[in-house]
């Protein structure tokens, strides 16, 4: 079993391009199922949390491929630019 705080100290790479995405900010949780549905990252260029806009990108938990000890690959064909979420 893994630990929600020990997911948030993972890096998000994109399997399509390499890409690193970042750290997990937050998780969306569907209370209803009990479930986690996607994994909320900061938008690029913020540091900390500190500079740049309050966008996020939002990975479906579906797109996620491989949760390892270092790294949480994703499956995302593109960064969408000004939207809150990845294109699927």
């Amino acid at each position: 079993m893994v630990k929600v705080s020990e997911l948030r100290t993972r890096e998000i790479v994109n399997v399509v391009d390499g890409r690193r995405l970042g750290v997990i900010k937050d998780i969306d949780i569907d209370m209803e199922q009990g479930k986690i549905s996607a994994l909320i990252l900061p938008a690029p260029g913020r540091v900390l949390g500190f500079l740049g806009r309050e966008e996020e990108f939002v990975v479906p938990w579906d797109k996620i491929v491989k949760i390892g000890m270092d790294v949480i690959l994703v499956e995302v064909n593109a960064v969408a630019g000004n939207r809150r979420d990845l294109i699927r």
